[in-house]
Protein backbone atom coordinates (compact mmCIF):
# COMPACT_ATOMS: atom_id res chain seq x y z
CA UNK A 1 0.00 0.00 0.00
CA UNK A 2 1.48 3.55 -0.95
CA UNK A 3 1.07 5.01 2.48
CA UNK A 4 2.29 8.20 1.56
CA UNK A 5 -0.26 8.60 -0.84
CA UNK A 6 -2.51 8.68 2.48
CA UNK A 7 -0.67 11.43 3.56
CA UNK A 8 -1.87 15.06 3.49
CA UNK A 9 0.92 17.66 3.25
CA UNK A 10 -0.18 20.38 5.24
CA UNK A 11 2.29 23.99 3.70
CA UNK A 12 2.72 26.91 6.20
CA UNK A 13 1.89 24.96 9.25
CA UNK A 14 2.60 25.60 11.99
CA UNK A 15 4.38 27.96 10.63
CA UNK A 16 5.47 29.76 7.75
CA UNK A 17 7.96 27.77 5.99
CA UNK A 18 7.44 24.05 7.64
CA UNK A 19 5.96 21.30 5.56
CA UNK A 20 3.56 19.24 7.80
CA UNK A 21 2.74 15.66 7.10
CA UNK A 22 -0.95 15.15 8.44
CA UNK A 23 -1.51 11.92 9.47
CA UNK A 24 -4.96 11.66 10.20
CA UNK A 25 -5.84 11.09 6.32
CA UNK A 26 -4.26 7.68 6.68
CA UNK A 27 -5.07 7.29 10.03
CA UNK A 28 -9.02 7.34 9.26
CA UNK A 29 -8.43 4.88 6.19
CA UNK A 30 -9.08 1.27 7.98
CA UNK A 31 -7.43 -0.18 5.39
CA UNK A 32 -4.48 1.36 5.42
CA UNK A 33 -4.15 1.79 9.67
CA UNK A 34 -4.79 -2.26 9.55
CA UNK A 35 -1.86 -2.70 7.64
CA UNK A 36 0.51 -0.29 8.93
CA UNK A 37 -0.60 -2.20 12.69
CA UNK A 38 -0.48 -5.86 10.67
CA UNK A 39 3.28 -4.68 9.50
CA UNK A 40 4.84 -3.00 12.77
CA UNK A 41 3.68 -6.11 14.61
CA UNK A 42 4.91 -8.36 12.25
CA UNK A 43 8.34 -6.72 12.30
CA UNK A 44 8.09 -6.94 16.46
CA UNK A 45 6.25 -10.37 17.05
CA UNK A 46 8.62 -13.16 19.10
CA UNK A 47 10.84 -10.71 19.83
CA UNK A 48 9.65 -10.22 23.69
CA UNK A 49 8.17 -6.92 24.10
CA UNK A 50 7.25 -6.26 27.09
CA UNK A 51 6.21 -3.08 27.07
CA UNK A 52 5.45 -0.31 24.18
CA UNK A 53 6.45 3.60 24.93
CA UNK A 54 4.36 6.07 23.36
CA UNK A 55 4.90 9.51 23.27
CA UNK A 56 2.67 12.09 23.35
CA UNK A 57 0.72 12.55 21.48
CA UNK A 58 0.30 10.57 18.32
CA UNK A 59 2.76 7.78 19.44
CA UNK A 60 -0.21 6.82 21.64
CA UNK A 61 -2.08 6.08 18.61
CA UNK A 62 0.38 3.61 17.28
CA UNK A 63 1.83 2.67 20.74
CA UNK A 64 -1.10 1.18 21.83
CA UNK A 65 -2.47 -0.40 18.70
CA UNK A 66 0.95 -1.76 18.32
CA UNK A 67 1.09 -3.15 22.34
CA UNK A 68 -1.91 -4.47 21.99
CA UNK A 69 -0.98 -6.43 19.00
CA UNK A 70 1.89 -7.63 20.81
CA UNK A 71 0.67 -8.43 24.27
CA UNK A 72 2.52 -6.10 25.55
CA UNK A 73 1.96 -3.32 28.03
CA UNK A 74 1.61 0.35 26.71
CA UNK A 75 3.24 3.31 28.77
CA UNK A 76 2.89 6.83 28.00
CA UNK A 77 5.57 9.50 27.98
CA UNK A 78 3.70 12.50 28.48
CA UNK A 79 4.07 16.36 29.23
CA UNK A 80 4.75 17.99 32.35
CA UNK A 81 1.65 17.93 34.85
CA UNK A 82 -0.20 15.20 32.85
CA UNK A 83 0.56 11.95 35.02
CA UNK A 84 -0.40 11.74 38.41
CA UNK A 85 1.60 9.67 40.51
CA UNK A 86 5.64 10.08 40.60
CA UNK A 87 7.41 10.32 37.57
CA UNK A 88 11.06 10.63 36.32
CA UNK A 89 11.26 13.88 34.49
CA UNK A 90 14.12 14.51 31.67
CA UNK A 91 14.42 18.45 29.82
CA UNK A 92 15.80 18.55 26.67
CA UNK A 93 16.67 20.94 23.57
CA UNK A 94 14.44 21.75 20.94
CA UNK A 95 15.39 24.19 18.21
CA UNK A 96 14.21 27.34 19.88
CA UNK A 97 14.04 26.50 23.78
CA UNK A 98 14.16 23.72 25.88
CA UNK A 99 11.03 21.29 26.92
CA UNK A 100 10.28 18.33 29.19
CA UNK A 101 9.14 14.23 28.83
CA UNK A 102 7.94 12.27 31.89
CA UNK A 103 7.32 8.61 32.75
CA UNK A 104 5.84 6.85 36.04
CA UNK A 105 8.54 5.83 37.88
CA UNK A 106 6.55 2.16 38.12
CA UNK A 107 5.88 2.11 34.15
CA UNK A 108 8.73 -0.19 33.39
CA UNK A 109 10.96 -2.83 35.44
CA UNK A 110 14.61 -2.86 34.87
CA UNK A 111 15.45 -5.69 32.43
CA UNK A 112 12.22 -5.53 30.44
CA UNK A 113 12.36 -5.00 26.72
CA UNK A 114 10.53 -2.10 25.23
CA UNK A 115 10.09 -0.64 22.06
CA UNK A 116 9.98 3.42 21.88
CA UNK A 117 6.93 4.32 19.10
CA UNK A 118 5.83 7.61 17.57
CA UNK A 119 4.52 9.41 14.42
CA UNK A 120 7.79 11.26 13.86
CA UNK A 121 11.39 11.43 14.38
CA UNK A 122 12.65 15.35 12.81
CA UNK A 123 15.94 16.29 14.96
CA UNK A 124 15.39 13.30 17.54
CA UNK A 125 15.50 15.54 20.84
CA UNK A 126 12.17 13.90 21.88
CA UNK A 127 13.41 10.41 21.34
CA UNK A 128 16.77 10.53 22.73
CA UNK A 129 14.47 12.50 25.83
CA UNK A 130 12.64 8.74 26.11
CA UNK A 131 15.57 7.18 25.70
CA UNK A 132 16.86 8.50 28.85
CA UNK A 133 13.73 7.82 30.67
CA UNK A 134 13.56 4.22 29.88
CA UNK A 135 17.09 3.97 30.68
CA UNK A 136 16.56 5.76 34.02
CA UNK A 137 13.94 2.58 34.78
CA UNK A 138 16.54 -0.23 34.03
CA UNK A 139 14.66 -0.62 31.14
CA UNK A 140 16.52 -2.45 27.60
CA UNK A 141 16.05 -0.86 24.44
CA UNK A 142 14.62 -3.00 21.86
CA UNK A 143 14.25 -0.44 19.33
CA UNK A 144 12.86 2.91 18.16
CA UNK A 145 10.06 2.56 15.35
CA UNK A 146 8.60 5.88 13.95
CA UNK A 147 5.60 5.74 11.36
CA UNK A 148 7.71 9.37 9.28
CA UNK A 149 11.15 10.31 9.20
CA UNK A 150 12.47 13.41 7.99
CA UNK A 151 16.13 12.60 7.09
CA UNK A 152 17.44 15.80 6.31
CA UNK A 153 17.19 16.69 9.97
CA UNK A 154 19.03 13.93 10.77
CA UNK A 155 17.50 12.51 14.27
CA UNK A 156 18.84 8.96 13.31
CA UNK A 157 22.45 10.42 14.37
CA UNK A 158 20.97 10.82 18.04
CA UNK A 159 20.19 7.82 18.02
CA UNK A 160 23.06 5.92 17.60
CA UNK A 161 23.31 2.44 19.15
CA UNK A 162 19.90 1.71 18.67
CA UNK A 163 18.11 -0.05 16.63
CA UNK A 164 15.63 2.42 14.56
CA UNK A 165 13.49 1.68 11.96
CA UNK A 166 10.72 4.13 10.32
CA UNK A 167 8.43 3.04 7.68
CA UNK A 168 7.89 6.25 5.31
CA UNK A 169 11.35 8.43 4.75
CA UNK A 170 11.11 11.96 3.71
CA UNK A 171 14.17 13.63 2.18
Amino acid sequence: MNYKALIREVPDFPKPGILFYDITTLLKNPQAFRAIADDLAARYDGQGIAKVIGIESRGFILGGTLAARLGAGFVPVRKPGKLPADIYEVEYNLEYGSSVLAIHRDAVSAGERVLIVDDLLATGGTAAATVDLVRQLGGEIAGLDFLIELKGLKGRDRLTGYNVHSMLIYP
